[in-house]
Order: C-alpha cells, then structure tokens, then sequence
C-alpha cells in the first residue's frame, strides 16, 4: 500500500513538473551556458530517474510519454533553433534524394539477389527496389532476411548492370561531390557539433559501463535510494527450459511468468526479474548462479542500481533518436559521422565509435542491435565513409579489426548479434577492401588471426584436432567466421592490378601458404591389423575446415589468373612451400629398381597398406590448380625462362596424390575395414561434390601433371608399385602365381586391379577442365549434367545437389540445361524433371570420374536399356575426347606404352579361361574400354594429320605385334578375336566386336571417306528421283479430285433410318412419393469380413456387420467463424443454425467387418496400448481413450463403426405395434448384436459432435446421427459442384457405401431410442419451434437438415400398416413439398439481385420472367440435388441416366427423379407474412480457402510486417497463416500460448479451435511449409502449393527460386479439406514417418 502511494506521488510530481517545463527555455539556457557537457549532465541526472525504472513493474507508456517531452525536447530545440517538427520537415524537404536505398532489413522481410547482375551473394534489393529495377526481369533469388542487413540500391559497386532503381536513379548532377554540411547554417553546424558530441558520449558511456552501482560523473541522482534490479542477461548455452526453471526457484514466480521473463530475456538480451532492496536482489542472483552453474558455466546476473539501469535505457532512446534526427539531413548525417570517428584524449583509435566496437562482446543483445542500426544508418549510409577516400578519418572505422574476431571468439551471442556480423557491408566493397588490403594488409591479418587460433599442432607443424575439449571445439566453429570474412576480401577479382596490391596480395598469399602447410598431410592414418580399431579418430574438424576453404582455394586460383607476373611469382612460391613438406619425399624409404616390358625404373618403396597416409594435401592441389592456369595461359611456351619448370621433380608432385587414390583403392577393397567409419567417412567426403574441385579433381590433375612430364612406362611402373600389383604383372607365369594366392588377397587385387584401370582411364580422358583440355568453360557443366541425367531423370534441385557450387553459389546449370536436356513439368503431384536429349547419349562416358560405383552401375543399366528400345547393340563405347592443351599432351602416351599393353595383354589372357577367380568382368570391361580410348585417339590424329610425319601414335601397328616377355602369347588383337565368340563373355560380345570393327576402320579410313562421299552422292540422286515421282502424284490427284471424291462417299457407311429416341420410353425412374418402385425380386447382399474373411448376408435378423467410419466436427461449410462453440449440455441440436457454425461430419474407408470381430480387435489394441510401460509411451497416430483405431485393413483413421443395414423395404412391413393404454411399444425388426452397434454408432455420433461423456439416453442421440447424416450429403454435393463433376456415378465406392449406411442407419435409429421422444422432434420440426435466440424469431433454419429429420423421425410416428407403401411414400414426397416450398421462398425473397437488401419486405421488381426462373433454378439446385442423393440412397433406387452425366441441363431429370413439377413457381405462392418469415440468404456458396497471392514474395512481405500480439511489437519469429479464414497467428512460440481444456497450447493449436472445430490448415510463411494440425496430438507437414520454374517446392526456403502459386496444387488442398479427409491425411502421414509422432504439436 505504502508503494503504491509512493508511486502515486512520484507520478503527480512529475506531472506538475512537466506542467512547468519548457523545453524552449531549457534549449535557451543551454545556448548561453559555457559548459554545455555540464548543462546537459545535469538535467539527465534529475530527470531521467525520474522517468525512466521507478518500480519492480516498468511502464513504456508512461517513459514513452514522458522522455520526448522531458529530455528529447530540450535536445532537438538545441539542435534546431526552432519548432522541432516544422524544422525537421524543412530540412527533409531541402535534402538531396539519396542515391541508396538503406532500407534495413526486418526479421522475415523478402530480400531479392540478381544472379546475373549482383556483384556477389551478399548484394540484395528491398521489395520496392526490386519491383521498380531491371532486375526482377532477370534470373533472381529470393530469401528471408535474419534482419540487421540493408537494401544495396544506388550502390554502384554491388551491381554489374542495373545499380538503380526507378526510385532512385542517379541525379544529372553528381551529389557525391556536394558537401551536405554547405546545405545548414554555420550556427546548426555549431550547434549540432556540441549536442553530438554531448549525447553521444553520454550513450557510449552508458552503455559501455560496467559498474553496477555507480554512475559517471555528474550524472549522480539527487536522491539516491535503496534500489536494485536484479538483471538477467542472455546467452547461447542455456535452453529455455533451464531458464524458466531456475527462475521459479529463485524469484519463486509462476511458469507463466518464468516464461514471459525468459523470452523478454532472449529478445532483448536482458531482463529485470527482482526489484527490491540490494540483499534481496543479490539473494536471487545467487540463487540463480548456484542452479546453473552445475553443468556449464552459470547465466550472468548483475545486482545493478535502479539509476544505472535508468541512465542505460535512456541511452538506447538517445540513439534511436539520433537515428531518427539523422534520416532527415544528409548534413546531420555527416556531421554525426565526424563526432563519432574524432579521436579522443587517448590519441589513435580512441573515438566514440572505436570504443562502441571494441566494447560491443560485453554489451547485450539489444544495445547490440540499436547501435548497429545507427552505425548502418549513418556511416554506412554515408558514401564518403563507406567509399574509399583521402579523408584521414576513413580507415579508423577499420583499425580494431585485429581485435574483434578475438572478441567474437570469447563471446557466447551468435554472429547476427556481434559487430563482426557487418564485415559484410565492409569488405563486399572493392574498393574499399583493395584500400584495406593495401593499407592495412587486411588479407594477411585475417589469416594471421584465424591461424593464431588453431595452436594444437603435431611434431610436424601440423594442425591437429583430436585433442580438442568442447570449449576448444567451440571456439574453432566461431573463429571459422574469418574464412568468411576472407572470402568476402577476395570474392569480387581485380581487373587492374598495382604494384602495391601485388606486394600485399603475394605477402597475404604467403601466409596463406602457411595456413596450408599446417594442413598438408594432417590427420594421417594407418592401416589396422589384426584387432579393430578401439576409438573413432576425430576427422570432422579437419574436413570442415577444408570445406571452409574450397571457395577461398578456388578464389585465389582465379586471383591469380588476372595477373601474369603474380601467377608466376605465386607458382614459384607454392613450389617451394611444396619442397619443404616434401623435400625428402622418400621419407628415408628403401629405394628399389623395378624393371617391366624392357623398361626400368627407380623408386621407393612404399606400401600404402602398411604406411601412413593423409587424406589432406592441399598445398599440392593448390600447385596443381596453378600449373592448369599456366597450361591455360599458355605461359610455359611464351615466357618458358620465367617458369621454374626445370626444378618440378615429377615423381615428388604424383607421390603424395597417388598414395592418396590408392589408399581409396583400398577401402573400395574392402583392406581398411577395421579402421572404423571414419576412414569411410573421409572417403566419402574426398569424392563429396562439396570438397572434390579442390580434392580428388585436383589430385586426378596432379597425376596428369605428373604423366605429361614423365616418360609413360616409368610413371605406369610407378603406379604398379603403388598399388601393390607390380609383382602380378611382372611375374614370369603371372597367371600361376596369382592363382595360388589366398581367395581374399585374390578378391583384393582384382579389385585393385579395376581400380587401378579406372585410375589409367581418368587420367588419360578426363581433360575438360580449361588447361588440361582444349574446351570452353561451360564445357565442363555440360558433361556433368549429361552424365547425370544419364542416370534418370532428374529434378533442377537434384541436379543443382549434384553440381559444384561457386562462391556465388552458382553451377552455371542453367546457362548449358536447354541444349542437353528437355524439361517435363510435373502433374498436381511430384516434381518437375529434366530428361536427357536423344541427341546428347553419344557424350556418355561409363567410366566418368565423378561417378560412385551406385549411380555407374544405374547408368550402365540404363543406357544399356535405352539402346536396346532403339535397337541398337548393348556397346557402350567411350565418347571422342577433346584434344589436350600443349603442356599436358604427353598424357596420351600411356595407351601405347609398353607397360600399359602387357597389362591389357596379361589381363585379356586371364578371360580366355572361363573360370579360375583371378579376372573380373570389370576388369575386362575396363581394359577394352582402354583399347577404345586408344583406337579413338588414333582415329582423331589420323583427321586431324597433314602428313605421315605429324602421326606419333601407332597403337593400331603395336597390338598387332606378338607379345614380349613376359608374355608369350600372339598379340592383343589375336586374343580379342579369339575372345568375340566365347561363350563365356556374351555379355562383352558387342564391345569386343565394336573395338574389332574400329581398328581396321583406323587403317583404312580414306577408303571408308571414298566410299562414304559415293554413298552420299546415291543418296541425293536418289532422293531427287522420289522429289520427283511425288510431284507427279500430287498433280495426277488434282487433277482427278472428283474421282477421288466420289471413291470416298462409296466407302462412308450408310446412316441408320431411325437416328431419334426409341419408340418406347423405358418407365421412369423416381426416388420419393407413391410411383416409388416396389421392392421387386429379393437380392441378397454378401459381404466379406475383412478380418476372418467369412462371407455374411446382410439381414435384419442376422450377425451384425460394420463400416469403419471416422466421425469429426467440421467448419469446412461455416459462415461464422466468430461465433463460440454452443454449450454441449444446453444444445438443442434438433434445427441447424443457418451459419453452419459448427456440424458433424462421418467418413468411411468402406471396409467391412463382423461386429464382433471388430469388437475383438478393438480390444486388443486397447490391451496392446495398456501393456506398454510408461516410459516407452509416445504419442500415437490414433487415441485409444478417444475410440480412435487404425482400419486393419488400410490404416485410415476411424473412431467407430456404421452398422450395415438391409434396404428399408425389406424389414419395416415385419415391423409390429403393441397398444398398451395410451403407449405405443415398437417391437425392433434387429438382432441384438445389429441393435447393438445402431446404439454404438449413435452414440459415437452424439460424443463427438456435442463433446460430451457417452449417454444413449439422451434424447439428442438420434438429432446428431441425423444431421450428421444431412451435413455429409450437403458436403458430398458441394465438392461435386465445385469439381464439376455428375451427381450419380462419380464417387468412390467408399464414399457411396458410407452415404447408404448413413441414410439407412438414421431410418433406423428410432429403433433404439424411445417412441416418445422421436415423437416429439418431428412434432417440434413441423411446428418450427425452435431454440436460437441469436435468430430473429421468424426466420428458419437449413431446410435440408429439417426435411432429413422429418423424414427419419416420421417413421415412429406412422400408424398405418407398413405393407400400405404408398402412405409412407406420399408423406415423404409430402415432406420434401414442404422444405422445397419453404427454400423456394427464402431464395425469392433474398437471391433476385444481390444488391437488394436482405431486410426488404417485398419482392422487388425484376426485368423479366427469365431472370426469375434462372434465380429460381440456381437456388434450389443445391438443395434438390442433396435431396436426390439422400432418397437415392435412402430408398435403393437406381438412378437415371441423365444425372451420370456432368452439364448445367439437368434440371428436367432431377425433378423427374425427386417427383417434383418441373415448373415449381406454382408451389411457391403463398401469403406475404408468410414470406417475409423466411428471409435467411439463399443460394448458398461453396466455403474455399483463402486467396493467395500470386508471388510468395508478396505473402513474404505481408509477413515481415506483423508482430506478435503479446511481445509489445516485437517481430514474430514463426508467422504462419491459416487458410481457412486467413489469420496471422504467432507460431512455435511461448509468448503465445493460451491454456485450451487445461492445457498450455501454441497459437495454431488454440486457432484451431475456435476456426475449424479442433482442425487447421496453415502455411509456415518462412518455411513455405503447409502444417495440418487435428486436435492437440495429431498433425504434419504437407508440401506447399507454391512451386518455383522448375516445378518443385523449396521447403524452407533453401534454393532461392522465385516460387509462384499453383493453382491446381491449391486446389488438392482444398478438397482434402472439403473432403474432410485431412485428419486421414494426418494419419497416413504419421504412420508413414514415426518421427511425425514425437513432435509436440500442440505447442506450434
């Protein structure tokens, strides 16, 4: 009480303060004082304690209020010299337009990236921008912004076309030049120069102050008092739940209120959570240091004063309004710019700004956010700060970039809070980075930091990451930012280069030499003998970091191409670092002479199986990629002297490489299997498209590097070794002493032995990269798409998962996909694929270096089958290469090398034995594949040779020469036409027989030219011999066309006599009233459990028999989502509201079962859920408790079961009445076991629909199975409507069996309830007496569910005998006069014009007769055709076959059918009062989903913009949009949870009660994610109906492409709602993917 007076008085001493202050006088007084820092001080120190955390409780609005008029006031008089508003608009309005947008990004907002235009990934347009550029013609990308970024329009060094918008282009005049400050008047300059400074200051101070109970001086209160907050702040370590947790134990709060602190704490990175005395506050904060301080370091809590706390939020307003001063006046802004960047009294890097950035690892998330935005809004914003200048304040914005990442390190917030997050906006800008990089030697700092913080090395120097604790690992993942900021520097390349940038970019590549030096040959391994291996060795840190530094590699390569003399000087220095990793490359092994096909060779001895062996070589990939742009550049030829060609020792560059592919080799044999799964791991990885451009493609190069400069036999040799084959080829019986061996060590060395090949092959023919190849840049993209279309069809996004990405995250595949691909777009399901061209199958390689053994083997399998349909052989050569670049040409020389012939010679002997284990198909199929290659080289030279003299390559001549020692065979082509026919080898046979065909083809190919130019020169003769013989033809027929013609009429058939209708109409058919068609001969109706698989008759007096069925509430058809729920106890079910607010609905999977075999296995799922233990409980696909069960049969949910029941004709004449005084006792026509589930169902009905606990004794019972019978024809009939589709004919079987059941059931349900009570609905139906008091009294309800309800209730009330048909038909035609009449009036009253106001009295006056009858027609055909369909299937008539058919022409036969006039305007006439009785809205439209935009762009930025309703504006994180009514609800989130039936649910989860009756349909905006929600437990995720170019969904917004609405994607959707088949949905889905069931639904 006594706080509550204190705060009382505080708050009306302020207001009579402020009714006193001015803000004028101040400003004034403020002008005349010689200390204005003084002044100043001295009124935040009495005011803003004032305002600003004056309890435990703080109140925005009250400091909202206050703060402007107290202390901004005084400011901005100051400032201005005038009225603060009309000056502020004159300077906006006397402002030059700026040329940048700086639109900064909110949490959510679109950003669009041009692919072709951008500069780099990071350059991005705002909405606005985006719309009015050139751009959004263009190839874009289209992503979500995490906030704190900022729209690059204007800015002309972000785009390579196209900088500008239409909003802002470039003025005639070049504003840049323009000083802003000449726009104010010296005393505004002066004036704005000192309050700057003043308040600047002051919010540095404040907000970089760590003293929790004092203030700087002169900022001391007058009256200082005894309170504290007790401050938590966030981190990144602590879940929320151990936050709320320890928040109820030592602030003892409820959840709700832990809750609500900790996500204030998350948003804004701090939160007071105890106001009080200090003791009181410090015992929380030990409180809250003790409970989670056990498992990781504690949360921080500061015990601050109330003061402190007060000055620091009022520094954070002083900056949003400096933010806010500043967007008016460029002036202003510059003028804040030179305050900030001033040096202070400590001399260099001591201004303001400095301090804020090197302070900002200790300041919370929101100050964090606030002074970024002011930074972006003013520096950045500014071009002469953001541009390289010769200001001498420019660089100091940069100069504590060293210690910043170290900060950033140590800190625990993630990068999008940290001031390193905007090296982005700095380092994209090349000239400001080439500036940096010049002046400040920005790329040898980066690496030198990120180097310093990686100290765990080997003996060696190398890296080494096993020994990591998870702080350590932690601080890795975070200094890992630095390689982007690297990639940033280098991402755009240089067009000019200056002898300073070279200096600095060799001596930043030096280091990064050193970086690479420490990775050469980490992380090495060495093979497992004998017991597997104990403990996996850490290897992902390695591989991230070669990950990380892929694009680096890459751009450094690319750096280096736009320079010669730097491509020089940097191979030169990548050789020697080279050297020293490798200097001894023997690494002192034995030396040895091996000695093969007359050829020898020195070496060492190193078996890869015994040795150790690094995955890791980047330096000697970096040479390579080098030594290709030499190759491309043509160097090596132009300036040969400059090159240290002389000093490659060939045998060291292939040395490390080889031992790496042989060791892959190896795994792929199965000889590394005890070393666990890293080893597999790596494997993987090494062929990775993430990693392979800079690993396994770079190695391939190496050995190709190696293969040109050596001579071909000493490099095979070498390669033998290796591998550890050499003794099986150099051996003088190889075949006898390779048959000897073990059967594993055979298996290994066949499988060595295929590998080896393939190796041979991919160095020989993979020469389509630009240096090693003669091809184009796209060259390379086009081969790859080829080779994996080849495989299947694929989608764009498979595709683009397959390619290699740049650093703009692009693979170029959309520039080369139209020549080698055809597009199919995809159906309402599946995706979009692109199909491999006929024309582009020549291209197909089998042995194509990226492939993994899977996706060969599919492609063989494939190509192999497309042949075949076209009728071709099974052959599968390889496709022509293209020539080699000058510098690698020496490659070619191993397909006719010596060494290389005896191994395809000892090989193709092996396959002449059919059977022995030493040779492979593979192996065979490998070594003919080499022949090819070598005949296809041949044949390339002998086309492209002048001469005799220019042809080096004469494999034709060497395979038709005799084996050597070893081999003692006849010569290759001896052993392959001995080969063609074995039996054996049938599967090789067309091969065999393509590579024979092709080598006599190579010796006489100028004979084959010959008679090729002779075939060529028939075929035109003969193709003008048939030019001519057609023209002959063609005139022969015109001139003859009336023979022609009368040819024709003597072939047509005659026409029939009789083409009209039949003589004799057959009888027609009606559903209602006394011509109703009698019962005729009895048909038995048998079905089949689907459990015992016994046949039953469906009998009244037999066993019963069940449908499955789900009963559901449903809103699909509501016109008032607002209306609440009806109280279930006071409900009268019995007249439908008019706004179907809320109904039942029943589905049916239509499988049928004996009632006590489902009884059985109902029970045993109950028992089955109540055996399982507690603790393996999750939640399921269906609730036991509920009644929920899987059909056994299809697994579609259901909840209960419909009773199968004869036709009605067939029992109600057996029916009999016992008269007992004035009661009427009805003896059931049932069984007891059928008499049983009609009570089952119907009380199943009435639980659902009302909620309630089970109670057949309730009168409403039968109301619920009847309009629940009603609601689902009415539903059934507008989805047919809406998909146009025939009323009779077109449903699936389950759906007409389930309407049958309904229709017969609610007939019979009077049967279990009492005669009275039944009575006493249709008396109440008739009289209209009904309960609603939210209708006005005269107007009624739905006249289908009255008509349905009259109908099943007249039969407890007819007293005639039963076998008298047409008393019982004429009171059902009656009945359906009578609604028909009452719809007929609504609809005239209401439906004429739909301008007429409902509430009109009259009829008005319509234009002509036509228009009635039209208005008439469209009204009642709803109602008449849900009519036909309840009698259809009430009465078991057949229907005619005029409603089979889909057209707007049925109105004669549905009449007809329901034996109605077909001119009903006679039986609507009736008294005016009785008319205007009747005026609720009729026809009624089909309820649809939402309208969606056409972009998801447009859905996006709807988005961006709402803000949680409880987060005081805060920006949702999850905004998802309901579909049924169009909601924005907060998602995923605790700020908006509400409790629903005692439970805490999220947003969707409580929308969904009050919208769909328990069931939703949402779009997850951010994640382009449609979420199906059924109740609290039961939901998934559904694909969205919006689809980029290429037909597919981006789930998650992961690829970038513009996505566009598809209709008919929209429309599946729909219906499944209409359908009410989405809770099946639900369930398939969980069934289908278990880790649906454990997501807590409840809580999105």
């Amino acid at each position: 009480m006594a706080s509550a007076e204190s705060d009382r008085e505080v708050s009306s001493a302020i207001c009579s303060e402020f009714l006193r202050f001015s803000a004028k006088d101040t400003a004034s007084a403020w002008l005349q004082a010689s200390d204005l820092h003084k002044e100043v001080y001295q009124h935040l120190a009495l005011y803003v304690p004032k305002i600003y955390c004056l309890g435990p409780n703080l109140n925005p609005s009250s400091e909202d209020l206050l703060a402007p008029l107290l202390l901004l006031a005084p400011l901005e008089w100051y400032l201005l010299g005038e009225e603060p508003a009309l000056a502020l608009a004159r300077l906006e309005n006397s402002s030059q337009p700026s040329q940048l947008c700086g639109h900064v990004f909110k949490v959510g907002e679109p950003t669009y990236s041009c692919r072709e235009c951008a500069a780099d990934p990071t350059c991005v347009l705002c909405m606005q921008c985006f719309l009015g550029s050139i751009h959004k013609e263009h190839r874009y990308r289209m992503t979500t912004s995490g906030g704190g970024g900022f729209c690059d329009c204007g800015d002309t060094e972000a785009w390579k076309k196209g900088p500008y918008c239409h909003k802002h282009q470039a003025n005639s005049s070049d504003c840049s030049l323009q000083d802003p400050l000449a726009q104010l008047s010296e005393d505004m300059v002066a004036r704005g120069y000192n309050i700057f400074s003043v308040v600047l200051k002051y919010a540095v101070d404040m907000l970089t102050w760590d003293k929790e109970d004092l203030l700087p001086p002169g900022l001391d209160p007058p009256d200082r008092g005894d309170t504290y907050y007790c401050m938590l702040f966030n981190d990144e370590v602590h879940t929320y739940e151990q936050v709320i947790y320890t928040l109820q134990k030592a602030v003892n709060c409820t959840q709700k209120e832990a809750v609500s602190f900790a996500t204030t704490v998350d948003r804004e990175g701090r939160k007071s959570v105890r106001f009080g005395d200090f003791q009181f506050c410090d015992q929380a904060k030990a409180v809250i240091v003790r409970n989670t301080s056990r498992q990781s370091r504690p949360l921080r809590v500061q015990v601050m004063h109330s003061s402190v706390v007060a000055h620091q939020c009022f520094a954070l307003r002083t900056l949003t309004w400096l933010g806010h001063i500043i967007a008016s006046s460029d002036g202003l802004r510059r003028l804040l710019c030179q305050v900030g960047l001033q040096n202070g009294p400590e001399g260099e890097n001591s201004s303001l700004v400095d301090t804020l950035m090197l302070c900002d690892s200790k300041m919370w998330k929101g100050a964090r956010n606030v002074y970024h935005q002011l930074l972006m809004n003013s520096l950045l914003m500014d071009l002469k700060y953001k541009k390289l200048n010769h200001d001498d304040h420019t660089p100091s914005l940069f100069f504590s970039l060293p210690p910043r990442p170290s900060d950033y390190v140590r800190d625990d917030h993630d990068r999008e809070f940290s001031i390193t997050d905007l090296s982005v906006q700095i380092f994209t800008v090349p000239s400001l980075a080439r500036m940096l990089m010049v002046e400040e030697n920005l790329m040898t700092t980066i690496i030198r930091t990120f180097v310093d913080h990686l100290r765990h090395r080997d003996l060696q120097g190398r890296f080494q990451f096993e020994r990591y604790t998870a702080l350590q690992a932690f601080k890795f993942r975070r200094v890992q930012s630095l390689i982007g900021d690297l990639k940033y520097v280098l991402i755009t390349r240089p067009t000019e280069w200056s002898d300073q940038l070279r200096e600095k970019f060799l001596e930043g590549l030096d280091s990064f030499l050193e970086l690479l030096k420490c990775m050469q040959g980490m992380d090495p391994v060495v093979r497992q003998v004998g017991q597997h291996i104990e403990m996996e060795p850490e290897w992902e840190a390695a591989f991230t970091l070669q990950m990380k530094l892929t694009h680096i590699i890459t751009l450094m390569q690319e750096w280096c191409s736009t320079d010669e003399t730097v491509l020089i000087r940097a191979y030169q220095k990548c050789l020697t670092a080279l050297s020293q990793c490798h200097g001894g490359f023997t690494d002192g092994k034995q030396p040895i002479s091996l000695s093969l096909a007359g050829h020898m060779v020195d070496t060492i001895r190193y078996p890869v199986s015994q040795e150790r062996v690094s995955i890791h070589l980047p330096v000697s990939r970096l040479l390579a990629g080098l030594h290709v742009l030499l190759s491309k550049t043509d160097l090596a030829n132009r300036s040969p002297e400059q090159l240290p060609l002389s000093e490659l020792s060939p045998p060291m560059l292939i040395e490390h490489p080889l031992r790496c592919l042989v060791l892959c080799a190896q795994v792929h044999a199965g000889m590394w299997r005890r070393n666990g799964f890293s080893l597999i791991n790596q494997i993987y990885y090494y062929h990775n498209v993430k990693c392979r451009v800079e690993m396994f493609d770079k190695d391939i190069i190496m050995l190709q590097v190696g293969a040109s400069m050596m001579d071909p036999n000493h490099f095979l040799m070498v390669l033998l070794s290796r591998f550890e084959l050499f003794h099986i080829f150099s051996s003088a019986d190889c075949r006898r002493r390779y048959r000897d061996a073990n059967k594993d060590v055979v298996q290994q060395n066949n499988t060595l032995i295929e590998e080896m090949l393939h190796l041979i092959i991919m160095i020989v023919g993979e020469r389509y990269v630009q240096g090693v190849g003669q091809v184009e840049a796209s060259d390379d993209i086009r081969r790859e798409i080829i080779h994996q279309l080849s495989i299947r069809p694929m989608a764009h996004s498979e595709l683009v998962k397959a390619l290699p990405e740049n650093e703009n995250k692009e693979t170029g595949l959309e520039r080369v996909i139209g020549s080698v691909a055809l597009f199919k777009k995809p159906g309402v399901t599946g995706r979009g694929l692109y199909e491999l061209r006929p024309e582009s199958t020549k291209h197909f390689n089998l042995y194509f270096h990226h492939y993994s053994r899977a996706d060969q083997s599919k492609a063989e399998e494939a190509q192999r089958k497309l042949r075949k349909q076209n009728g071709e052989d099974s052959a599968l050569p390889p496709p022509c290469p293209p020539p080699l670049c000058p510098l690698l040409a020496g490659v070619v020389g191993l397909l006719q090398s010596d060494v290389l012939l005896a191994v395809v010679s000892a090989v193709l002997q092996w396959t002449t034995e059919p059977s022995g284990g030493h040779w492979t198909e593979s192996m065979l199929q490998r070594v003919l594949h080499l022949v090819a290659m070598a005949l296809l080289e041949e044949k390339q030279q002998l086309e492209s040779s002048s001469g005799d003299d220019d042809i080096t390559f004469t494999f034709n001549s060497k395979i038709s020469r005799p084996g050597e020692a070893p081999s003692t065979s006849g010569s290759i082509l001896a052993l392959l036409e001995s080969l063609q026919n074995a039996p054996h080898l049938e599967a090789h046979k067309d091969m065999i027989q393509w590579v024979l065909k092709e080598i006599p083809a190579n010796l006489i190919r100028r004979d084959q030219a010959e008679r090729k130019r002779k075939a060529e020169m028939a075929r035109l003769r003969r193709e003008k011999v048939m030019a001519q013989m057609c023209e002959m033809q063609k005139h022969f027929i015109n001139e003859n066309k009336e023979l022609f013609q009368q040819s024709h009429e003597d072939l047509d058939p005659p026409a029939p006599e009789h083409s009209g209708p039949l003589a004799e109409d057959p009888e027609v058919l009606v559903c209602v009233g006394p011509r109703l068609p009698g019962p005729g001969p009895r048909r038995r109706q048998v079905v089949t459990c689907i459990l015992c698989q016994e046949e039953e008759e469906v009998r009244a007096a037999g066993r019963a028999m069940v449908l499955a069925a789900f009963v559901q509430r449903s809103t699909v058809l509501s016109k008032n989502r607002t209306r609440s729920p009806p109280d279930p106890e006071h409900h009268d079910p019995l007249f439908m509201h008019p706004d179907l607010a809320f109904a039942t609905h029943t589905a049916s999977c239509g499988h049928i079962m004996h009632a006590t075999c489902w009884q059985r296995y109902f029970e045993a799922v109950q028992a089955k859920e109540q055996r399982r233990q507690q603790r393996l409980r999750v939640h399921t696909s269906y609730d036991v408790e509920n009644g929920e069960f899987l059909c056994p049969l299809c697994e579609c949910l259901s909840n209960t079961v419909i009773p199968l029941l004869p036709h009605t004709h067939r029992y109600t004449h057996t029916h009999s009445h016992t008269h007992t005084g004035t009661h009427c006792v009805c003896q059931t026509p049932f069984s007891s076991s059928l008499q049983g589930m009609i009570t089952t169902f119907g009380t199943a009905t009435y639980k659902v629909g009302l909620k309630v606990h089970p109670n057949d004794q309730d009168p409403r019972v039968p109301v619920m199975s009847w309009a629940s019978c009603a609601y689902t024809i009415q539903t059934i009939e507008r989805l047919l409507t809406d998909e146009e589709k025939p009323l009779f004919g077109s449903l699936p079987c389950r759906q007409d069996d389930c309407l049958s059941s309904l229709a017969r059931f609610g007939s019979a349900c009077w049967t279990a309830a009492p005669q009275t009570t039944v009575q006493t609905h249709f008396t109440r139906l008739l009289s209209g007496q009904h309960t609603y008091t939210s209708i006005p009294a005269r107007r009624t309800p739905i006249h289908l569910y009255t008509h349905v309800s009259s109908v099943f209730s007249y039969s407890s009330v007819h007293k005639l005998d039963q076998s008298e048909r047409c008393s019982l038909g004429s009171a059902q035609l009656h009945l359906l006069h009578l609604a028909t009449v009452a719809h007929l009036v609504q609809i005239l009253i209401t439906s004429i014009y739909t301008s007429v106001c409902v509430s009109s009295s009259a009829l008005p006056e319509v234009s002509s007769g036509w228009q009635l009858w039209r208005c008439v027609q469209s009204g009642l055909l709803p109602f008449l055709r849900s009519a036909a369909i309840f009698f259809h299937h009430l009465n078991a008539v057949e229907t005619p076959p005029e409603l089979h058919v889909a057209g707007p022409d049925q109105w004669e036969a549905l009449c007809s059918y329901l034996s109605l006039p077909s001119n009903l305007l006679q039986l609507y006439y009736r008294e005016r009062s009785v008319m205007e009785a009747l005026l609720q809205g009729f026809p009624r439209e089909s309820n649809q989903l939402i309208d969606l935009p056409e972009d998801y762009s447009a859905l996006i930025n709807q988005a961006s913009s709402f803000t949680c309703p409880r987060s005081g504006g805060d920006k949702s994180r999850a905004p998802t949009l309901c579909l049924v009514c169009g909601a924005l609800l907060c998602s995923q989130s605790y700020c908006c949870q509400t409790e629903v039936e005692g439970h805490d649910v999220g947003a969707c989860t409580a929308h969904t009660y009050s919208c769909g009756a328990g069931l939703g349909l949402f779009l997850r905006v951010r994640e382009s994610q449609v979420l199906f929600l059924a109740g609290k437990t039961k939901g998934c995720f559904y694909p969205p109906p919006y689809l980029d170019d290429y037909g597919e969904t981006d789930q998650g917004l992961r690829r970038g492409n513009p996505l566009r609405l598809c209709p008919e994607r929209y429309r599946k959707i729909q219906k499944l709602w209409q359908q009410h088949s989405v809770t099946e949905e639900i369930g398939h889905a969980q069934e289908a993917n278990q880790s649906l069931v454990g997501i807590d639904w409840q809580h999105l």
